[in-house]
């Protein structure tokens, strides 16, 4: 089995975010890291954007195939330009530079310092860089710490120095900032513990003092020195770091637990409280009122500056300090606004804040006051009592924009609830009360801005300018069987008939020319309408009649049955004068002529499709007119529609910026064609096809982004575009439409206008570069499993939630959980995504869940039944017992009280709870069973209940007052977590020691282990691929297939098989061992894993979700020349392409057990990034062209959506 692993959709999960000047002086830039990926973002006030572009928009990700485990931005005194520093795994200090005309990060420096891995001794977990852009310290959890000095040479390029050692063993690092000196030697300070004397247990572990050290790199000398040291608080966990110099007193913030200390070398320190979030005085519920900072961001001017830092609730405080030269008298908490609880936070210079969150969706704020004039509560230094707050919604900041994340991904479901006759994907996703359950189909998301009736059922729309150098679209003009319609476009949408326009005629076409007249083209002919010089008219030849046509701004074609092809230009005297014709070309189906190139007379070629199945580009050079050029032949089908137009097709920015013409052929069998043509001789120079829709493909240029892209329209509307670095065709999640134009107005900067029967509807297009679009419905807690209720069709989710109260408990604290941060006429989804969170109580073991019935064809929660307080739900399952007529009961095991981390000598004690399900309406409970352990999975097993018990796996019948025995197996290793039965046979997936297969002897009624694997594994996720063989994906990122030999597969099933077979044990465990059939790491850990197609014609894969939100999928080959293919191109990437952050590819792929028989997809995705020359050599390797590598590319993705 060979696969290759390809990602659908990105990890919305952001791990850090800093902000910078990356792409220049004056942009406004953030860049993200996505565990193993970096995304550059960029911010833009709406009047930079006119309107058109989202006000954050997704510059530039890559995949850097290394855990990017911290990132700094840092500028050399003078510069006006960010570099950024990354620190990862590769055992590497790196400094990129993002290169706008290349649009890609540029490795500037990349120095080796220690081992690769996320080592606790490898530096690289922390940065700090000096305010100045002169050193840059980088530093390990434990023990290590290197100070880089930065300098520029005579070429103004970047140099790096040798690493300079600031070591200091039995020390542990807990933050690491540049203190703000001026241009003083560089100060590091660092919040580290001492462990040496409590390493060998003299001194007791809890009496370890934290402290807060300067460190000094001497420029002069060229060496680091520990400078300065003070005890902190035992709970300090970060350091902000103040501005100095000119602009403040220096120093440093030490954030600790309810507190925030202003210290500074000879500087008494200032302490004050944080303040507390309000909460009724007669209320019996404790909750822990002292919280932790987790994210700052420091905004400076040249007369102020402020902090914004962030709990660990969401509670955002504006931090400022009363000073006098460098002599801080007091320090100011001040409560801000609320927020959902962010990794990191950003403040831009021109007024956003940017917060990324630790779940579900990220935000981008506007400040609409710094707080000054608030009320609220205030905080100062040496006061006696805590100040307190109530929560309100959003004040001193509005929601601008978010950024949308399904992290974290708790489990997936794939099947066609709904009755669409294609899968839907079901993610639970988020955590606490922001989470989600997500319905993701494959397509574009559509937002309908308006939608009108019309009289009848339209044939076609197109929306006019009233000059050719307008902004805005004027008219919408209508065609029906028989009539025209022309309206208006103002502040309002009006039929209007002074156009001289013919209305009495259905229109065949209706365009704009170059000096503002419109042309009408109808069956009997066409008008010109001109503003000054009243309509001419042409009349078709004879009793013919016009069936096909295509006009741009200067050229107009007709063609008439038999053949007859009319060719007009538009002359200096401003009407349009027969050119030529021709009655040479057949039956013609389909007619195209491109918009003119920019600086030219005419379009060079025309595009005349037959119904023979051919397509030939013909010449319209009046001195060669309408020779033929290039002849397509159709396999199968007619033309019946084309599309010339100029798309980018490749990053690069060549002198047409990766722009080419194209020729898009939509074929009357739902076929869609794109081939690349040459602009001088009309070659075919690449061809790619996909099946649309069973119903002929209609073609129409739009705008997406600034850049032309092909709608095509057949039983389901299609995009194709161009998106990150490739060109993209993707599915339209609306219904059905007949005609679409292209429409730009005031309100709506780049839309369409569209005709779906008799309704006219003006749709915008979102979330571009997104292969899913989203149905959400809010969760009270964390999703933990979701099943499918067999008999009424409709979902089952299970939602539990450590340290949290109910909502009786939350309200008696004063938390109410209605209360939204944005006003009532809002988004929902964002009101929920926005929530706050709610209060912690005091001391552990404080669970809720519940479980909620959600029909999947209206995304409604039917029931949402509530278990008892403090009990947490495990797992679920529905079950036919075997004799009770066919009744499906629902079994949920549970625990009390559950506490976690409590070693292996506390038995925790659970139980199973049987249900009725009435109607799927209401649950009635049947009974309860008491058990000897805690239920981690249960399935349905040959008409019984099997439950995995802690390490024991048992099989229940149903009895009249509890749960009967029937039959266990107590030899398990570990903790089982997962259950998949088929046949006689079941797997069990371990925590620690990977899968079990073991049998059921109905004749013995015993449970036999037969096999198992020989490589421990923590099991996160599985899927049964086929009898012998079982997919899963571990906690550190692995994804891997084990499958039983054959001959022991045929041994197991054969009844008179040696009873030696079952009895043997090898290596302490299971008498055979499953081989290791495929291995590769993902880089994040496996939540989901599920053997599914994705559409009905499609290709069966795994398919998988992690922690960071990321889908991704392991296709398998179905030919030794596609793994061939994909072998070489992964091999000759790796060396042409190396990975951005200096980590070895294979070894990264290989992190914990060595890669066998898995091609990275998203390595050969970035061969459409290269440069030509580097694709050419490449290709030529490989015995192919470019453009035949990148095809195949995409055929394996296009294999599976």
């Amino acid at each position: 089995m060979h696969l290759m692993n390809i990602t659908l959709q990105e990890g919305g999960a952001i791990t850090d975010a800093v902000y910078g000047n990356f792409c220049g002086t004056k942009s406004q830039d953030i860049v993200c890291s996505g565990g193993t990926s970096i995304r550059l973002l960029q911010t833009q006030s709406p009047s930079e954007t006119g309107g058109v572009l989202k006000q954050l928009q997704t510059i530039h990700s890559q995949q850097v195939f290394g855990v990017v485990r911290s990132l700094m931005p840092f500028r050399l005194t003078g510069g006006t330009k960010d570099y950024l520093v990354v620190g990862t795994d590769s055992g590497k200090i790196t400094v990129l530079e993002y290169m706008v005309d290349l649009s890609r990060w540029e490795v500037r420096h990349s120095e080796t310092f220690g081992k690769t891995g996320c080592r606790r001794i490898t530096p690289g977990q922390y940065l700090a860089t000096d305010p100045k852009g002169r050193a840059i310290m980088v530093g390990a959890v434990e023990k290590q710490k290197l100070v880089y000095i930065m300098n520029r040479d005579a070429s103004n390029r970047l140099t790096i120095s040798s690493p300079l050692e600031a070591h200091r063993s039995h020390a542990i690092h807990f933050d690491m900032v540049g203190v703000d000196v001026g241009f003083e030697n560089p100060i590091f300070a660092i919040l580290e513990v001492d462990y040496s004397e409590h390493d060998d247990g003299s001194l007791d572990a809890s009496e370890a003092v934290k402290s807060l050290v300067y460190y000094e790199l001497d420029l002069g000398l060229n060496h680091v020195t520990r400078r300065w040291s003070e005890p902190v608080m035992r709970s300090a966990n970060k350091l902000i770091a103040v501005p100095g110099g000119t602009d403040g007193p220096g120093g440093v913030l030490v954030c600790s637990e309810g507190w925030i200390v202003y210290k500074n070398e000879r500087h008494p320190e200032v302490p004050c409280r944080i303040p507390h979030r309000a909460r009724p005085v007669n209320t019996n519920v404790d909750v822990r009122s002292e919280v932790l900072i987790v994210a700052s961001a420091t905004h400076k001017q040249r007369d102020l500056f402020f902090i914004i830092v962030q709990s660990e609730l969401g509670d955002l405080y504006k931090v400022t300090l009363t000073y006098t030269n460098d002599e801080v008298s007091a320090v100011k908490v001040k409560f801000f606004d609320t927020l959902p609880p962010a990794v990191a936070l950003c403040i831009t210079k021109t007024g956003y804040l940017f917060a990324a969150s630790e779940a579900s969706k990220h935000y981008l704020l506007q400040f609409q006051s710094i707080g000054d004039n608030d009320s609220t509560a205030e905080a100062h230094s040496f006061q006696e009592y805590v100040p307190s707050f109530s929560l309100r919604r959003l004040t001193n900041l509005a929601l601008v924009e978010s950024l949308d994340s399904l992290a974290p991904i708790t489990q997936l479901l794939v099947d066609d609830l709904a009755n669409e006759h294609t899968p839907q994907m079901y993610a639970l996703c988020g955590q606490g009360n922001r989470s989600t359950l997500r319905v993701l189909r494959h397509g574009l998301s559509i937002t309908e801005v308006a939608s009108s009736p019309l009289p009848h059922i339209a044939k076609a729309v197109w929306c006019l300018k009233a000059r050719h150098d307008d902004a805005v679209h004027k008219y919408i003009v209508v065609s029906f069987e028989d009539n025209t319609l022309v309206l208006e476009v103002g502040e309002s949408v009006e039929e209007v008939t002074n156009t001289g326009l013919t209305k009495e005629v259905g229109s065949l076409l209706v365009g704009l020319l170059a000096d503002d007249s419109i042309v009408q083209i109808h069956r009997q002919g066409f008008n010109h309408v001109r503003q000054y010089h009243g309509v001419m008219q042409f009349k078709a030849p004879g009793k013919k009649v016009i069936e096909k046509c295509s006009a741009n701004a200067r050229q107009v074609v007709l063609s008439m049955a038999g053949g007859t092809l009319i060719y007009f230009e538009l002359n200096a005297a401003g009407e349009l004068a027969e050119v030529g014709r021709t009655e040479t070309l057949g039956e013609i189906s389909s007619l195209d002529i491109g918009p003119v190139p920019e600086g030219r007379q005419r379009f060079p070629f025309l595009a005349v499709g037959s119904y023979d199945g051919n397509v030939r580009i013909l010449n319209l050079d009046p001195n060669n007119l309408f020779a033929d050029q290039t002849l397509l032949a159709l396999p199968g089908s007619h033309p019946h529609s084309l599309c010339f137009a100029q798309l980018q097709h490749e990053p690069h920015a060549d002198a047409l910026g990766g722009h080419a013409l194209f020729l898009s052929i939509g074929m009357e069998n739902g076929v869609f064609q794109q081939s690349r043509i040459d602009p001088l001789t009309a070659k075919v120079l690449d061809t790619r096809t996909r099946f649309l829709g069973v119903k002929p493909v209609k073609l129409v240029r739009v705008q997406v982004q600034g850049k032309q892209a092909i709608l095509g329209l057949s039983s389901r509307g299609w995009l194709s575009y161009f998106y990150g670095a490739r060109r993209q065709l993707t599915p339209l999640s609306c219904e059905p439409l007949s005609y679409a134009s292209a429409f730009l107005s005031e309100q709506c900067s780049e839309g369409v206008v569209a005709v779906a029967q008799d309704e006219l509807k003006i749709l915008t297009l979102d979330a571009l570069g997104q292969v899913f679009n989203q149905q959400l419905l809010p969760l009270k807690y964390t999703p933990r499993q979701a099943i499918v209720h067999n008999v009424t069709r409709r979902l089952l989710v299970l939602e539990a939630d450590h340290n949290t109260l109910t909502a009786d408990e939350n309200a008696s604290v004063g938390f109410e959980t209605a209360t939204f941060p944005l006003t009532d006429d809002d988004d929902d989804e964002e009101n929920h995504l926005l929530n706050y969170r709610p209060p912690v109580p005091e001391g552990a073991g404080h669970w809720a869940s519940c479980l909620r019935v959600i029909d999947p064809v209206t995304c409604e929660t039917v029931l949402c039944h509530d278990f008892d307080p403090n009990e947490r739900a495990m797992c679920m399952s529905t079950c036919v017992f075997h004799d009770r007529g066919g009744e499906t009961f629902l079994i949920v095991g549970s625990i009390v009280s559950m506490k976690l981390h409590t070693g292996t000598k506390v038995t925790q004690a659970g139980q199973l709870r049987v249900y009725r399900l009435v109607e799927g309406t209401s649950m009635v409970l049947v009974h309860t069973t008491e058990l000897d352990g805690i239920p981690y999975a249960m399935c349905e097993f040959q008409g019984r209940l099997l439950v995995s018990v802690g390490k024991i796996l048992r099989i229940y019948d149903l009895g009249k007052k509890k749960m009967l025995r029937k039959c266990e197996n107590r030899n398990f290793p570990s903790t089982l977590v997962k259950l998949t039965t088929a046949g006689a046979r079941i797997y069990a997936s371990d925590n620690h020691h990977s899968f079990h297969f073991v049998r059921y002897r109905a004749d013995d009624n015993q449970l036999v282990i037969f096999a198992d694997d020989f490589v421990p594994r923590c099991i996160s996720a599985s899927t049964l691929v086929d009898y012998d063989t079982m997919a899963g994906g571990d906690k550190f990122g692995n994804v891997f297939v084990a499958r039983l030999p054959s001959e022991v597969s045929d041994e197991v099933e054969n009844p008179t098989g040696n009873r030696m077979l079952w009895d043997a044990h090898l290596l302490n465990g299971a008498p055979n061992k499953v081989e290791q059939v495929c291995q590769f790491y993902v880089g994040e850990t496996i939540t989901s894993m599920v053997r599914t197609r994705l559409v009905p014609v499609g290709k069966e894969a795994i398919v998988y979700t992690t922690v960071m939100g990321r889908i991704g999928a392991l296709i398998p080959f179905s030919s030794r020349v596609d793994v061939d293919f994909a072998t070489h191109l992964e091999m000759y990437m790796r060396q042409e392409a190396p990975p951005l952050c200096g980590r070895d590819h294979l070894s990264f792929r290989s992190y914990f057990i060595p890669v066998k028989d898995v091609a990275d997809g998203d390595l050969c995705d970035q061969f459409g990034m290269l440069s030509a020359e580097k694709q050419l050599k490449i290709a030529h390797d490989m015995d192919q062209t470019p453009m035949e590598v990148l095809k195949k590319l995409e055929d394996i993705r296009n294999g599976l959506l």
